[in-house]
């Protein structure tokens, strides 16, 4: 006599799932989020990875976390003696832990350490010098008293001697005067980053320099190295790679860039202007020492601050 399986047996059978899918899905987004975008894609594989890893285990897991349903057991008549010794046996050593249980718990298991000894040492060296070792320097661009109030210069620099050439930056750079800042008259600088908020290529100044203008080079020493001041007369500025345009406070006027272009902080020690950190810009309000800038963190080219599509971009690392 074969009995018929009981509906609490079919309680027990593993279900079909999706997060097991969910889980390759993320491993194949983090894999390719590596090569094509380390800071962007990758992060957001790895959390659907973890996530749906989570929650394949905790699926595999539930019996083994819950008790286990009670069947049953097969009724005969007492004159089957089969049937009778198998009543008679005792019931202490029955197997509370079945075999292919744990060998899902351990292959699970496994599969996740392999996953994490393959994918986190991977992840680290591509990911993390992009958080580590960010430093910014301090840029000293020598006496104020030899910028002339109201002109225009492009500042050739050095950010870190310790790097050489490497570390050479370009700034447009123009003297506003005196502003008043309480009851004190304080200097005030209009410093605007070369980078192009497109891709980053660098920027140029749509005006004469130089020697057309009969006005020559300046040459300062500062303690970062020698800095070049080229005098301009800009009508804009413009990107050579792609076509963006930028007004002469570096708001975006035409082109593909997604914002205004980064500028420096700075400040006055001992008569001497010395670069600070770059920050980045949404739009500048008004020219001079009176505008009016919409200031962010600083972000790479191509990203947006402000609008709704800033919040598209995840967690970016520091910058110089």
């Amino acid at each position: 006599m074969n009995p018929e399986r009981m509906p609490e047996q079919e309680d027990l059978q593993p279900k079909p799932t999706f997060w097991p899918v969910g889980f390759a899905i993320g491993i194949v987004v983090l894999l390719i989020g590596l090569v094509v975008s380390p800071t962007r894609i990758a992060p957001i594989g790895a959390v659907i990875a973890i996530v749906f890893g989570f929650l394949w285990a905790r699926a595999a897991t539930r019996e083994l976390r819950t008790h286990t349903p009670a069947v049953e057991p097969e009724r005969r008549d007492g004159s089957d003696p089969r049937a009778a010794a198998v009543a008679a046996a005792p019931t202490d050593g029955a197997e509370r832990f079945p075999r292919n249980k744990f060998l899902e718990g351990a292959t699970l298991g496994i599969g996740v350490i392999i996953g994490g000894v393959v994918t986190v040492p991977v992840a680290g060296f591509m990911v993390l010098p992009s958080f580590l070792g960010q430093e910014s320097h301090d840029v000293d661009l020598g006496p104020i008293s030899n910028l002339t109030e109201g002109q225009w210069y492009i500042a050739t620099f050095n950010t870190n001697p310790e790097e050489g050439d490497v570390a050479r930056r370009t700034a447009f750079l123009r003297n506003n005067g005196l502003v008043k800042v309480g009851t004190e008259q304080v200097p005030s600088f209009t410093i605007i980053s070369n980078r192009c908020a497109h891709l980053g290529c660098p920027v140029q100044a749509n005006g004469p320099t130089g020697q057309i203008l009969g006005k020559p080079t300046l040459n300062v020493h500062g303690a970062n190295g020698p800095v070049t001041f080229i005098p301009v007369v800009p009508a804009g500025f413009g990107c050579p790679c792609h076509g963006g345009q930028y007004d002469t406070e570096g708001n975006r006027t035409a082109g593909p860039p997604v914002r205004a272009l980064d500028r420096y902080n700075f400040a006055i020690k001992h008569g001497r202007l010395v670069l600070l950190n770059l920050y980045s810009v949404g739009h500048v309000t008004g020219t001079g020492a009176q505008a009016q800038i919409a200031s962010y963190k600083l972000a790479g080219p191509g990203q947006h601050v402000d609008g709704v599509e800033q919040i598209l971009y995840p967690l970016q690392p520091p910058h110089n």
